[in-house]
């Protein structure tokens, strides 16, 4: 299929992500910058979701499929650092306004 038509078969998909992109950028940088912590830390807990849908797509391909393999298993890797990372954040933060000894 060419590319074209491609893009002409799936144009309503295409618009919803550019809105979706114009929205997320107009939405976070409205965010103050207080917020900038906590709110990233939840949306990188959000990632289990992710981990969840790779470790789906990797059990239904076949042996066969690698680049679903691999992509799947990048998912879930990258995933899996992003969930960490959110919570080593909000740990991290939640250290700030704890009383010292």
């Amino acid at each position: 299929m060419e590319p074209l038509n491609w893009i002409a078969a799936h144009q309503e998909m295409i618009y919803i992500v550019v809105l979706m992109i114009f929205v997320g950028i107009e939405v976070i940088g409205r965010v103050p910058s207080v917020l900038h912590t906590p709110l990233m830390s939840g949306a990188n807990a959000i990632h289990g979701v992710v981990i969840i849908g790779a470790i789906i797509v990797m059990g239904q391909a076949e042996e066969s499929n690698i680049p679903a393999l691999v992509l799947g298993f990048l998912a879930v890797l990258l995933g899996t650092l992003n969930v960490v990372g959110g919570f080593v954040v909000t740990d991290r933060m939640l250290e700030m306004f704890k009383k010292k000894k």
